[in-house]
């Protein structure tokens, strides 16, 4: 594993000139005389030499004679750890800090990376920390011995609390037997799993399970998108009708692996086209991870500015469509080593990367990063043993409702027969990968999401519309998704918690459609939102003898508790009235305000009459003709809705419109 594995000859930390030159009651290479003298020389040869087992022998006859001999009592355990020796080395080790224990502060180094070897990871971090305490001039090897005492800590604390990790294989209709199959990618509802698929080790293809009746379908390739070179780490939209995806070399591009877009129109994915610089460059681009609103690009690089090897890099859809220049995830998330296969959440909060970076069991590590408030990102956390082990785990992707995490592997022959009875490190591969899921332990899951899936219509004919969807967040009065249903007049989109939401659809010659979604109150978010929505027509688009639409509800408006004062997040749904009234000059509207059945129907009635009115006044103002408008409250006569739960009282009251002619 990459937190033990020995950087170099251990020998050399050990030829250096003793650190400390107090007075001493031992021998060293500086005051040996005589036969002994002799002797060392002949052991250094042998060990200048690489034989080690002669050097040994040699070392041994000199402590025979001289067990004070600090030098050799060094050599000796060093040798032993060249050979694999460890119990002898750490024992050798531990002689020499009971001769002096500050003759060379790099025993404690040593001897802890020694203790890594014998998996006695508590007294390796107390070695590496008694090492950080006492070295003061070698920086480089401090910064490693801090690494590997956070990782021995790590590591003992991972073994004595294990994770909950029961993986399930996905099954042969999506692992074969001849073939790798590995990074995994999911839509928004759990129907759709997308993954890549490698043939004969020269190609990487696309291939897509649909689950049916709580079971995966057999695999299909996709057809459209594959080659018959390399393309593969793939992230998948919340609706599954967009991808990016990496391609090395079976389409052109601008370096050695880029970055590449597809999306499903009229029912069949696009051609493949390179998603351009500034998000590619002549270097190397891979793993790709769209957020769930498609408005952010997490990807890896290794680009002139980075942190390490390979780093994790952000870029953001701007209003034109472009990509914006991409931003380092900063030395929070990316390390002087490699850092790959990020995977953000629909949460748009939680992100899942690999790390050989970072503290961790050994090899490549999973772990995750939640956004601050300021937006920068937390403190990555270790997923864990026995999700980590000593060896290199692979991409980690987690389902909308934070449950279920998808992963490959090619420990699976031995996590299928040993997970029950050895849920420890130390896995080791056993043949292909192939694609499993687990249950993800609480502490490590997203923020809840849930999602929103829609299909627009014309109210009279039925047919679906391709019409424009905005989903405004209310606490910030920011777009969080702006885009157009499909041909099938369908979207889908994730909403995290947290927020409340506003919906606005809507079509040329239609009335607009609005809904509110309240999620920072208490929401099941097993339970998605779906609508059926028709869009009303505007009169003058209306059969003959239609004089006035339906009344339509603005979800939107918000008044203060038992007030007709207009609430600041009113306004964005307003200002889509006043531009509807703009846009279509000759129409005519009224207002109309209802309440709940709480209070006199005296005192309803003005309450509705006045909000019906606080939005008139809001429209004449904004500078429409208040001859085209007129307003009415009508207090608690008109329920659409039962009165005798909160939530229908909520319903009951409402602000609505109407066109009239």
């Amino acid at each position: 594993m990459h937190s033990i594995r020995f950087i170099g000859s251990l020998l050399v930390l050990f030829l250096f000139t003793a650190q400390f030159t107090f007075a001493q009651d031992y021998t060293t290479r500086k005051n040996v005389t005589g036969k002994l003298k002799k002797m060392y020389k002949k052991a250094m040869d042998y060990n200048n030499q690489g034989k080690n087992k002669d050097a040994i022998r040699e070392f041994e006859k000199i402590l025979k004679k001289d067990p004070t001999f600090i030098d050799a009592q060094i050599q000796w355990a060093a040798m032993h750890y060249a050979e694999k020796q460890f119990s002898a080395a750490e024992q050798g080790f531990e002689k020499v800090l009971q001769i002096d224990s500050t003759y060379n502060t790099k025993v404690f180094y040593t001897l802890a990376m020694t203790e890594m070897r014998l998996k006695k990871y508590l007294e390796a971090a107390n070695h590496f920390k008694s090492y950080q305490q006492l070295e003061t001039r070698n920086q480089t090897l401090l910064k490693k011995a801090d690494f590997y005492y956070k990782s021995s800590l790590l590591i003992h604390n991972a073994i004595n609390n294990p994770v909950p990790f029961d993986p399930i294989s996905l099954g042969t209709a999506i692992n074969s037997e001849e073939h790798e199959e590995y990074l995994p990618s999911l839509t928004a509802d759990g129907q759709t799993l997308v993954f890549t698929r490698n043939l004969n080790g020269r190609n990487e293809d696309f291939y897509v399970s649909r689950k049916v009746d709580g079971q995966w379908t057999e695999s299909q390739p996709i057809k459209v998108l594959n080659t018959d070179l390399n393309e593969g780490a793939q992230s998948v939209s919340a609706d599954g009708k967009f991808i990016v995806f990496t391609d090395c070399g079976g389409r052109s591009g601008y370096g050695s692996c880029d970055i590449f877009y597809s999306e499903v129109k009229n029912g069949r994915w696009t051609k493949a086209k390179n998603l351009g610089q500034p998000v590619n460059t002549r270097g190397y681009e891979s793993t790709p991870s769209i957020s769930a609103n498609r408005n952010e690009l997490y990807f890896i690089s290794d680009r002139s500015g980075g942190e390490g090897k390979t780093d994790i890099w952000v870029s953001y859809r701007q209003a034109d469509g472009s990509w914006s220049n991409p931003q380092n995830l900063g030395d929070q998330i990316n390390t002087p080593k490699s850092e790959s296969c990020p995977f953000i959440h629909p949460d748009g909060q939680t992100l899942y990367f690999m790390s050989e970076g970072h503290p961790g069991m050994g090899g490549v590590d999973l772990f995750y990063s939640r956004k601050q408030a300021d937006g920068s990102w937390g403190e990555p956390v270790n997923l864990g043993a026995p999700i980590n082990t000593s060896g290199d785990e692979g991409s980690l992707i987690v389902s909308l409702d934070g449950k279920t995490a998808y992963f490959a592997t090619n420990k699976g022959a031995q996590l299928e027969y040993d997970r029950k009875n050895n849920p420890q490190m130390g896995l080791e591969a056993r043949g292909n990968h192939d694609l499993y899921q687990f249950e993800l332990y609480p502490e490590a899951r997203p923020k809840s999401v849930t999602y929103v899936k829609a299909i627009v219509t014309d109210q009279l004919s039925g047919d679906p519309l391709e019409a424009q969807f905005e989903i405004i967040d209310l606490n910030t009065s920011k777009t969080f998704v702006a885009s157009i249903t499909d041909k099938d007049g369908e979207f889908l989109v994730c909403l995290p918690a947290g927020q409340d939401y506003a919906l606005n659809v809507s079509a040329e010659q239609y009335l607009f459609h609005s809904e509110n979604f309240a999620l920072t109150a208490e929401y099941d978010f097993s339970q998605p939102f779906l609508l059926d929505i028709k869009l009303q027509p505007i009169p003058t688009a209306l059969p003959d003898g239609m004089a006035e639409g339906e009344p339509i509800i603005l979800k939107n408006v918000f008044f203060a508790t038992a007030k007709a004062d207009l609430r600041p997040e009113s306004v964005t749904e307003l200002n889509r009235l006043y531009q509807l009234l703009v846009d279509n000059a000759e129409m005519r509207i009224q207002v109309n305000g209802h309440t709940d059945n709480v209070g006199s129907d005296e005192d309803n009635l003005q309450l509705s009459e006045a909000r019906a009115k606080a939005v008139y006044d809001f429209l004449v103002e904004k500078g429409i003709d208040n001859a085209r408008l007129q307003y009415k409250g009508f207090g608690e006569t008109k329920p659409i809705d039962t009165n005798d739960t909160d939530a229908g009282r909520q319903r009951n009251r409402r602000t609505e419109f109407m066109v009239v002619q």
